[in-house]
């Protein structure tokens, strides 16, 4: 829509800067003019839906090398709090994921993520609970950190959580009790709450607007890209621009 709606402002310029004329005082007839324009030149479309989506992925590109740089100074909270589960904690190289069970892409990737931790001993995984889909989601956060208190099967409850579909109140209560969870410790906590608050702004401090988003040593991967999370953990860090 965006793309189409650049295209109509994109039309409606080259209509303006063909002739020199009195001021149009009919917007229907105007309206007209641009869409016959449009479905003569259909590449105007095309072009302009380009051209945005380039300078979108320019912009998201430069957001993710500024938080780059501010790893080194988040990186304890990032990788060190001991409210998080982490998998392998004894590995050597460190990869945090923010993630909510309700995305659908971090229900996508959860397999390859749960592959690389299973066959990697050296990965360290960090899991930072981001619901962004609402209460449910919440609540299943809060599910989470209840297994984790609990010292219950934390990995488990992750790869339950994203495979259960539809993902409602009662099956994350159930699953959680399942791995470990007392149904007392469901009800969410002041120290909970908390734990939520810190890790949403840490999320916002690293300019992050969606999930699932990983670092890894100085990297910084959005989205569902399974082929990048490797590379990131198979190659060595990456020098921070300006540092």
């Amino acid at each position: 829509m965006r793309g189409r709606a650049l295209a109509w402002a994109t039309a409606a310029g080259a209509l303006a800067l063909a002739a020199c004329g009195p001021a149009v005082g009919d917007d229907k007839a105007f309206g007209a003019k641009v869409r016959a324009y449009l479905l003569a030149h259909p590449e105007v479309i095309q072009e302009a839906s380009d051209r945005l989506r380039e300078r979108q992925a320019t912009a998201d590109e430069a957001a993710v090398r500024k938080a780059e740089a501010d790893l080194p100074r988040l990186r304890a909270a990032l990788e060190r709090d001991p409210r998080d589960f982490v998998a392998n904690p004894s590995g050597a190289i460190t990869v945090t994921e923010f993630y909510d069970y309700r995305c659908p892409h971090c229900v996508s990737i959860a397999p390859a993520v749960l592959a690389l931790i299973r066959k990697r001993p050296d990965v360290r995984f960090v899991f930072k609970e981001m619901p962004i889909f609402g209460a449910v989601s919440e609540h299943a956060a809060f599910a989470a950190m209840a297994v984790k208190k609990a010292g219950g099967d934390s990995l488990g409850l992750y790869e339950a959580l994203m495979a259960a579909h539809p993902l409602d109140n009662a099956t994350i209560d159930r699953i959680a009790v399942s791995r470990g969870a007392s149904a007392q410790d469901l009800t969410p906590s002041a120290a909970s709450t908390a734990q939520l608050a810190a890790t949403n702004s840490l999320f916002k401090q690293l300019g992050l607007d969606g999930t699932p988003a990983f670092v890894v040593k100085n990297q910084i991967i959005v989205g569902e890209d399974i082929d990048a999370l490797q590379a990131a953990v198979a190659s060595p860090p990456k020098p921070l621009v300006g540092r």
